[in-house]
């Protein structure tokens, strides 16, 4: 299989379209494309195995929502970006469960590591109502959902892998199904920290950056799992291949017409690049210097949204 080195379902379709030479939809895969308050929205389905197979995620619904200039947004736009998650979310939850049914929220990674940060940094805003319907339920409506939410940390710092921490929540609080929040890689420098995924079969840790753990997911808790992932990093060699194309690009526009760069640009030149700098480990993971502002606007998206849906 192809190692598209993302996480995101829409880069790896088109990824595995260009390197195929494919003009038209893949067969397994359906895809709806929608535009709504300035975000665009990317449906895809992988509906067989043999979409399964071809893009490397399982069968399932993935959700991409891109929007642009996130570091620069201001609360009336923070809060139009999560009413428009909060809509794409609910939608996703209310295939699996009733409106009153428990949820837990879960935030993956590593709170010293600001790429990393997303998860935990969610998990302190999300509206927290199971602990209140157990012990004081009269003050709250008949029909409010118990949420619960947890940032279990990372193998590193905790000796214990998430798989394991959540296995015993899960067994022990019962809830019917979980959120979990994580960053992930990116193939494009345009997506990072402007996508956000969500994704109906549960996800992978580090499978991104090929450090992956123990999958969350239905088939290893029992319970239907959604994951929530915005991409913070991307790897060298996907950076040089996206700075190569817009070297091409401006040289194209100075030269008029050049069959070589335009034969150079069709191609999928990362795996040449990757080549070339695994040897020295220079294949380093980028995140942007901006990442602490993205970060914190993202994390205020994404419990808004969180706690809109719920």
């Amino acid at each position: 299989m192809y190692n598209f080195r993302t996480d995101l379902a829409v880069e790896r379709n088109d990824i595995y379209k260009k390197v195929n030479n494919i003009q038209s939809e893949i067969d397994g895969i359906e895809i709806e494309n929608e535009s709504r308050e300035e975000t665009d929205i990317s449906r895809v389905k992988i509906i067989n195995e043999d979409g399964e197979n071809k893009l490397g995620k399982p069968i399932g619904n993935y959700i991409t929502l891109d929007v642009k200039n996130i570091k620069l947004a201001d609360d009336e736009k923070i809060e139009q970006i999560a009413e428009v998650l909060a809509d794409e979310l609910r939608k996703v939850i209310g295939e699996h469960v009733t409106d009153t049914e428990d949820i837990l929220v879960v935030g993956l990674g590593n709170m010293y590591v600001t790429p990393d940060a997303l998860g935990p940094k969610v998990i302190p805003h999300i509206e927290i109502t199971r602990h209140i319907l157990e012990y004081m339920p009269k003050v709250m409506p008949e029909d409010t959902r118990p949420v619960s939410a947890i940032s279990p940390g990372v193998l590193g710092t905790t000796g214990i892998e998430t798989m394991e921490v959540l296995k015993g929540i899960v067994d022990n609080i019962h809830p019917k199904l979980l959120i979990v929040i994580d960053a992930l890689a990116s193939r494009s420098i345009e997506r990072i920290s402007s996508s956000i995924q969500i994704a109906d079969t549960g996800i992978v840790p580090g499978a991104g950056v090929d450090n992956k753990r123990k999958e969350i997911s239905n088939k290893t808790l029992g319970i239907p799992v959604i994951a929530l992932g915005i991409p913070t990093v991307v790897d060298l060699a996907s950076i040089t291949n996206d700075c190569i194309n817009l070297f091409i690009d401006n040289l194209q526009q100075k030269a008029m017409s050049n069959s070589y760069l335009n034969e150079l640009k069709e191609k999928d030149n990362y795996e040449e690049i990757k080549e070339a700098l695994i040897p020295k480990d220079y294949n380093m993971i980028v995140t942007p210097k901006e990442i602490d502002k993205l970060i914190e606007n993202m994390s205020k998206i994404i419990s808004k949204g969180i706690n809109m849906a719920l």
